[in-house]
């Protein structure tokens, strides 16, 4: 029985001659599937600022939580949160290469998981920010509602009066935050990567590479913390946004470098082991890659991190 999937006598796609054959190869070989499917998504996310609308949720006058004032001056404009949570962090890497001489591969497969989490993230969270609806705390100041409104009863967003339209649609886009779970994305994936590249989670680990690699995420922290205080979004926006930000820089993160506390881990997959001939193959067990030696006879077969140090012998 044939294993490739095509059918019985039929070649395996990366072994036949012409333009499919050829095109298997390439795909098998470098990242071209990953680059087509980041397009799409940055399509999809240009498609929904053009031309989806938020869910417009009901809302009554006298709800002390969307009295807040509109800040005209943000502290941290959309414009300056691309700059410091995707900008900053894509040089870093690139300076981060180039001291350290990664090569092409390595800091291609880093710069494209840093794509991959901004803008999935940029994404998802529109999707949600447009399905849920959520008035922001500065809504009735976004909303300038027309005079006789009743104060005790749910009104639609049909009473506002605001003629600019990007700011009376962006009041019903509060949860998630944007701003926290794309500096979490940004942030968090670079923190990942120092903590991968330095060996945070090794066995005594010395603090000062602990506080370099924590340190992006003190930087998202601050970015998040600036929508509170701008009367853009509460704690429960700004939470969320950061947590769903953070899992997709993990999401992104993995699929390119082994886990953490892999002995491994500044070492990002190999494409080229990936995939058989037949184009799919079983990855090596994660314990045995990142177990660098083989034991001896008669000692534990556990896992044992390699740069662990030895115990000090006792006297006796």
């Amino acid at each position: 029985m044939p294993h490739n999937g095509f059918g019985n006598g039929s070649t395996p796609i990366l072994q036949r001659v012409g333009l499919a054959g050829a095109a298997a190869r390439f795909a098998q070989r470098s990242y071209a599937a990953d680059y087509v499917a980041l397009g799409f998504v940055v399509a999809g996310w240009v498609l929904i600022q053009l031309f989806v609308n938020p869910f417009h949720r009901m809302f009554s006058l006298d709800n002390r939580a969307i009295q807040y004032p509109f800040a005209v001056h943000e502290r941290v404009p959309v414009l300056w949160s691309v700059v410091f949570a995707g900008l900053i962090p894509f040089l870093i890497i690139l300076a981060w290469s180039a001291l350290v001489r990664a090569g092409v591969q390595k800091t291609q497969v880093t710069v494209l998981g840093l794509f991959v989490a901004l803008m999935l993230t940029s994404l998802l969270t529109d999707i949600i920010k447009n399905a849920v609806g959520r008035p922001r705390p500065d809504l009735l100041s976004r909303c300038k509602p027309a005079r006789g409104t009743s104060k005790n009863a749910l009104v639609a967003w049909t009473v506002c009066t605001e003629t600019n339209q990007h700011i009376l649609q962006e009041g019903w886009r509060s949860f998630p935050s944007g701003h926290s779970s794309f500096s979490f994305g940004g942030f968090g994936y670079l923190y990942l990567f120092f903590c991968g590249q330095m060996h945070v989670f090794r066995p005594r680990t010395d603090l000062g590479r602990c506080l370099l690699a924590f340190f992006p995420l003190l930087c998202a922290l601050m970015v998040a913390c600036s929508r509170l205080a701008d009367y853009r979004h509460d704690v429960y926006d700004v939470t969320c946004g950061g947590l769903l930000g953070m899992l997709i820089a993990w999401f992104s993160y993995r699929r390119y470098y082994p886990p953490l506390r892999s002995v491994m881990c500044d070492v990002p997959y190999d494409k080229a082991d990936l995939a058989g001939p037949d184009g799919f193959s079983k990855l090596d067990d994660e314990e045995a890659v990142a177990r660098p030696f083989i034991p001896r006879s008669g000692t534990s077969s556990e896992e044992v991190y390699q740069l662990q140090e030895t115990e000090p012998s006792r006297s006796t």
